[in-house]
């Protein structure tokens, strides 16, 4: 259960984040600031700042905090699961902005535009993520979507499920992406062989598979670059 909260005037000017972002807008307020915000409301012996500033310290950091589930964000003393469904919350509208302004103007022409749009997202990911970029005729992204989330070493996904998809989507194409949590994007002779299958299944449906890339930690490999399709 969370603690009884501060109201917000029995904290310090200071310590309003509210009012700075009214003041100043968004841009001027630190992370810890934001995400008080998220949060509304500290703890009977934290202000929101305070307590937004001990979570990032604690899960070190914001790009950690992302990756975090629910009952992990409840185990950090102060936040119970209101707060923790609030900030999941203004991290996926973030996702989501992100991608929509994303795939608006993006064109895959080579591994490297595909690292660009999503190294960011995938390089700091604790468990393997499976993601499709659906694309037409002239390579342009109409949508992506994480088809599966494995565990800290594999990654589990069927071909049906990414060409159900890719067909839902109209996709002329496909680049299929995953990351590699240990930092190393070498492919496994596992992600060989998915690459082959979905290869293979795409000759049949009639959606050309450009190519699979797998995000480490700063770097990427592209199978086709490869020459493992």
């Amino acid at each position: 259960m969370e603690a009884t909260s501060l109201m917000i005037k029995e904290v310090p000017q200071e310590e309003r984040p509210r009012e700075r972002m009214l003041q100043f807008g968004a841009g001027a307020l630190s992370n810890a600031e934001l995400l008080a915000i998220l949060l509304r409301t500290g703890t009977v012996s934290e202000s929101a700042i305070r307590l937004a500033g001990r979570i990032l310290s604690e899960c070190g950091g914001l790009r950690s905090l992302v990756d975090m589930s629910k009952d992990q964000l409840t185990q950090i003393r102060g936040i119970g699961d209101a707060k923790a469904l609030q900030i999941q919350a203004g991290i996926e509208l973030g996702r989501r902005l992100a991608k929509t302004s994303l795939t608006e103007r993006v064109t895959i022409r080579s591994p490297k535009d595909v690292s660009d749009l999503l190294s960011e997202d995938l390089r700091y990911l604790q468990k393997e993520h499976f993601v499709c970029l659906f694309l037409n005729t002239k390579n342009h992204v109409l949508a992506q979507e994480t088809l599966s989330m494995g565990s800290l070493n594999a990654s589990i996904v069927h071909p049906r499920e990414v060409f159900r998809a890719a067909i839902k989507r109209s996709s002329a194409s496909i680049v299929c992406v995953h990351n590699h949590p240990s930092g190393d994007p070498t492919p496994s002779p596992e992600d060989i062989q998915l690459t082959q299958r979905l290869i293979e299944a795409g000759a049949i449906i009639g959606i050309d598979v450009l190519d699979h890339v797998i995000i480490g930690d700063q770097r990427f490999i592209s199978l086709k670059e490869e020459g493992y399709m």
